[in-house]
Parts: C-alpha cells; sequence; structure tokens
C-alpha cells in the first residue's frame, strides 16, 4: 500500500521548483516546502504587478502625450489664424512670423503624433501581457492555495504518525514496569506452598509404605500375640490343674464302689 506521507510529499515538491533539505525532520522539510510556495507564489505576484505597472505606466504616458498633443493642435491653430489675420490686415511680417510658429508646432504635433502611436502600440501589448500576468497569478494563488492545504494534511499525518511513536514508546516503557521474575508473586507463592505441601503428603504416603516401617507393626503385633498367648497357656495349665484334682478327689470313691 502506498504511503500517504510520501505521495503528499512527492506532489509537494513537484508543484514548485525549490531546494529542501532532504536529511531534515519531516515537519522542518515541510516549512521549507510551505515557504518556497509562498516564495514563489510572492514572485509571480511581484512579476505580475510589475507587468501591470508597465501597462499603467503607459496608459499615464498616452494620457499625457494626448493633452500635450491637444495643446499642440490648439496653439497651432491658433498660430494659424493669427497669420491669416496679419496676412489680412497687410502685416506681411507678422504673418510671416505666425507661419513660422505654427511650422514649429506642427513639426512638435507629428513628433508628439508619432510618440503616441508607438506608446499605443507598446500598450497593446502590454495590456495582453497584463492579463496573462493576472491569469498567472491567480493560477498561481489558487495553486498555492492547493498547497497550503496539502501542508495542512501533511502536517496532520506528522502529527499523527508522532502521536503513534509517542504511544509506542509509552507502551514500551508500560512494558519496562512488568513483573521481575525475581520478585515473588501471589500464584508464585501459591505454587510454591502447594508443592512443599503435596511433597509432604508424598512423603508420608512413602513412609507409611515403608517394610521397616510394616515389619514394626507386624513385630508389635507379634508380641502382642505373644502375651495372650502365654496368658492363654498359663489358663489352660490353671484349668488342667484344677480337673486333676478334681478327678483326684474322685478317685478314691470309685475304689471304694
Amino acid at each position: 500500500m502506498a504511503n500517504p506521507f510520501s505521495k503528499g510529499w512527492k506532489y509537494l515538491m513537484q508543484s514548485f521548483d525549490s531546494a529542501i533539505d532532504e536529511n531534515a525532520d519531516p515537519k522542518v522539510q515541510i516549512e521549507q516546502a510551505a515557504n518556497a510556495a509562498k516564495e514563489q507564489h510572492n514572485a509571480i505576484t511581484r512579476q505580475a504587478a510589475e507587468i501591470i505597472g508597465q501597462k499603467k505606466q503607459l496608459e499615464i504616458k498616452i494620457n499625457r502625450l494626448r493633452e500635450t498633443q491637444a495643446q499642440q493642435q490648439e496653439k497651432t491653430k491658433t498660430a494659424l489664424q493669427m497669420a491669416d489675420k496679419a496676412t489680412a490686415e497687410g502685416d506681411t511680417a507678422k504673418a510671416q512670423e505666425f507661419n513660422n510658429t505654427a511650422e514649429v508646432l506642427a513639426t512638435q504635433l507629428v513628433t508628439t503624433e508619432q510618440e503616441l502611436a508607438d506608446l499605443t502600440a507598446q500598450y497593446a501589448t502590454a495590456e495582453q501581457a497584463a492579463k496573462q500576468a493576472e491569469e498567472e497569478q491567480r493560477r498561481s494563488e489558487a495553486r498555492l492555495e492547493e498547497q497550503l492545504a496539502e501542508v495542512n494534511r501533511l502536517r496532520a499525518q506528522v502529527d499523527q504518525a508522532n502521536m503513534q511513536e509517542m504511544s509506542a514508546q509509552a507502551m514500551d516503557t508500560i512494558g519496562q514496569f512488568r513483573t521481575d521474575d525475581s520478585v515473588p508473586t501471589l500464584d508464585g507463592v501459591r505454587d510454591k506452598t502447594e508443592r512443599r505441601y503435596t511433597t509432604a503428603l508424598g512423603q508420608q504416603e512413602l513412609a507409611e509404605s515403608n517394610p521397616d516401617n510394616v515389619m514394626s507393626e507386624i513385630e508389635s503385633g507379634q508380641a502382642n500375640t505373644d502375651i495372650a498367648a502365654t496368658s492363654k497357656l498359663a489358663e489352660i495349665r490353671a484349668a488342667m490343674k484344677k480337673e486333676a484334682a478334681t478327678n483326684g478327689e474322685l478317685t478314691p470313691d470309685t475304689e471304694s464302689d
């Protein structure tokens, strides 16, 4: 799956030409890219303003020349009128003087009109260039808005990545506080106690089944039996003696009969 940060970064880098420090932190790179985008837009805006300014300057010159043209035309007419009046009055010298003035004014008027024609042609070119500059400036502004939106998106992604890294580091830190194997736990103590208890039960069971212990029990039982047997023998002997005595008493009677 493509990395969205990488994709966005490539898009941002391709949208303008600027030297970006490839070894810098992502946030630093984003700020460098944003500043470069703004600077490029500002340069285009300055260039557009200069082109539009040239058109405005031509407008001022043309308007000034048109005023000069109108003044020269008026002065030329006045000079011709004065020359005609002097001629009508028979003042040929004065008429010649006004005619000469009219010729000078006419020459100036021609120069002004030629300059005005040149400026008008330049203005047509400047006007077209100004329109193109305005369009380029608007495109640059739209492109800058798009770039800054991408910058904000990348900033958010970097912040999210940083938060994820911090969370991962926090989890690693939490992992450092896990139960130490060298410290007894309740479960461990219980298991150890149960193990000792069951071991003791096993030892007891083995002791009870030991042959020596069994023989001791047999010998103990045999001793009790021997005592009972001795007692029984004594009892029998006593009975036998009693019986013998009884028989002895009966024997004389029998013989007398």
